[in-house]
């Protein structure tokens, strides 16, 4: 059988799903590693590499879980960064938003990273992707097989705006990783 094949019931889609999950995230600690202190702490965008990367997994750990009810952040989460994608406030002097916190650490995003391939396996399999509801209420509608697919494409996503900053800053690339990476 393939994904293609329109017979595939959902629990048949869990290998694959996991296996998508973490090649994506090998993808994206790659690009982390590849970072310099310079393209980490870089800030004249809108938001820092350090910015994106620990958004991007801040979501990536929550979509971990079975819903918004049952997530808890990371312990290494920390309560003054006001907004949790960590992106800079706008440059309005009369802004009521804190200015940002000190930037994660490339080896806090990296064990970040660690700890949400380390729940792949186990949290795809205690999914009901059969459910019509995904558990984020900000996805009205998503079922939790499709919210599985944004999940990759967010952190995907994310990836990708990581390693067109490496191919500039330091003309290297990511590595493409096409499904899960031997152990």
């Amino acid at each position: 059988m393939t994904v293609c094949d329109d017979a595939i019931p959902a629990d048949g889609l869990r290998p694959i799903i996991k296996s998508q999950l973490h090649a994506t995230l090998a993808m994206f600690a790659d690009a982390v590693r590849q970072s310099t202190d310079a393209v980490w702490l870089d800030d004249a965008r809108p938001s820092a590499f350090w910015q994106i990367a620990y958004h991007t997994l801040f979501y990536g750990h929550m979509y971990l879980h079975r819903d918004w009810a049952s997530f808890r952040p990371w312990p290494g989460h920390r309560a003054e960064v006001r907004r949790p994608d960590a992106l800079r406030p706008p440059r309005d002097p009369d802004s009521v938003l804190a200015d940002l916190p000190e930037p994660y650490t490339r080896d806090q995003v990296l064990e970040l990273c660690a700890i949400c391939d380390a729940m792949v396996d186990d949290a795809i399999d205690g999914f009901d992707l059969t459910s019509p509801d995904c558990g984020f209420p900000w996805y009205p509608g998503v079922s939790k097989l499709e919210h599985q697919f944004i999940a990759i494409r967010h952190i995907q996503h994310h990836t990708a705006q990581l390693a067109d900053r490496l191919r500039q800053a330091r003309d290297v690339g990511v590595d493409w990783i096409g499904a899960r990476p031997a152990s």
